[in-house]
């Protein structure tokens, strides 16, 4: 049976959602507080980078089963899918996942189901969630049934992932996951697996945390790396032949809705036992600043005056744009705190409040003294060093392994890579 889903949230997760939902015969309500981005997919325009997103939204547009607005409207199904971001001392931000319950509860009714795909901290549904929703009055687990099915997606293969991944399904009630599941089927190709809310609440931080504490780990090898007269990343490559091991890449810091937000949930909840997970948090959140000292490093050995450094990439992974918690931020100003002049490209964001970024590669090249790469959009990787003309020295510190370093080398740069002793 086809159900009328009004989906409250239309960023990252919540927009192809709800699109998906409509591709597959349902009836979808968009919401969001953004009147600007709500216009702009009313008008068919994306306000956020997504493969696959433009034509599915016209496809749902035209069939007459999405539309957007700022306010909530009755439905059979409740999704919310809004942020669930830190607060500047680490401590989870749930007043969005608050308000948007808040929001629904004048058009439920009996028989309704409420979904929450948010990655939050465990309990979120039974302390936050939970008492909102009885203002309603409406019997929780009779007459109103309420279910955490966490997004398990990633940037630039979310319909994908949609469809092909295995999805949790934590249910108040035996009953809500019944009912998720059943909504869900819809599209999803991979296993459902039903539990209880709290367990799935968990799960999906569980997940994201181990990946954090795995990168952790690669950042530290790349660290020793670079005494040992060793390149981590072909250590690792090698490491990981072994059928049971799988050992992540390092980087200049970790970012994202997801890893870099979800394991100071753990940490807030008991800070006391998640000692491991909280030692990783700070390990990646430290890598900025050591890539920033490595640059300035770099630069003051080569005897380079007044140096500008051309930063490429500020989306927090490659071919999205994404800025959540992205490193890049925060190597920019810990760079900026060391007075190097900077200037920042990423072909995939034009707007952010980013100071330096200019809107081409010829301008950020200007006279720079190094390019500093920092996400692996495969338009860096596609850069023929010999066309670059325009700089002052010939210096690129590839943060993310992802150019051809004898390339760059036959072109007369200095390359340096992090994780590599052989610089």
């Amino acid at each position: 049976m086809k159900k009328s889903i009004c989906v409250v949230g239309l960023g990252y997760i919540g927009l192809p959602t709800a699109v998906m939902f409509a591709n597959h015969g349902h009836t979808v309500y968009g919401v969001d507080v953004n009147e600007k981005a709500v216009n702009m997919i009313n008008e068919k325009q994306l306000h956020i980078e997504e493969n696959g997103l433009q034509e599915r939204l016209e496809k749902a547009i035209d069939a007459g089963l999405f539309s957007a607005s700022t306010k909530p409207r009755k439905a059979d199904v409740f999704i919310i899918a809004v942020p669930s971001p830190i607060m500047p001392d680490k401590t989870a931000n749930l007043e969005y996942v608050r308000e948007a319950t808040a929001s629904v509860v004048p058009y439920l009714e009996k028989g309704n189901l409420v979904i929450l795909e948010s990655t939050v901290p465990p309990r979120t549904v039974q302390d936050v969630m939970i008492p909102e929703l009885v203002k309603s009055g409406l019997e929780i687990g009779t007459e109103l049934f309420v279910s955490h099915s966490p997004e398990r997606v990633i940037p630039g293969r979310v319909f994908e992932e949609l469809v092909s991944n295995d999805r949790i399904i934590g249910g108040y009630t035996a009953e809500s996951a019944h009912q998720t599941k059943e909504l869900y089927k819809s599209f999803v190709k991979g296993q459902m697996h039903e539990t209880d809310a709290t367990t799935a609440e968990l799960v999906k931080v569980m997940e994201n945390t181990y990946r954090d504490i795995n990168i952790a780990f690669a950042n530290e090898l790349a660290k020793l790396a670079e005494t040992l007269g060793v390149n981590i990343w072909e250590a690792i490559k090698l490491a990981n032949y072994h059928p049971r091991v799988n050992v992540h890449e390092p980087g200049p810091g970790v970012g994202g809705h997801c890893i870099a937000v979800d394991p100071w949930f753990l940490v807030e909840l008991a800070p006391e036992t998640a000692q491991m997970i909280h030692l990783a948090r700070k390990t990646n959140d430290g890598m900025p600043g050591y890539t920033a000292q490595m640059t300035a490093s770099i630069l003051d050995a080569k005897g380079i005056k007044d140096p500008k450094v051309a930063v490429f990439g500020l989306a927090f992974k490659g071919n999205i744009d994404d800025m959540r918690e992205s490193p890049s931020v925060d190597v920019i100003e810990a760079m900026r705190e060391r007075g190097i002049e900077l200037s920042a490209y990423d072909p995939h964001i034009k707007e952010n409040n980013i100071p330096e970024q200019v809107q081409s590669q010829e301008e950020a090249l200007q006279d720079a003294s190094a390019i500093l790469i920092l996400t692996n959009h495969n338009k860096f990787k596609e850069i023929y060093p010999t066309t670059l003309s325009n700089m002052k020295n010939k210096i690129v510190i590839d943060t993310k392994n992802c150019i051809d370093r004898a390339t760059w080398e036959s072109a007369g740069f200095d390359v340096y890579v992090l994780g590599d002793s052989k610089n």
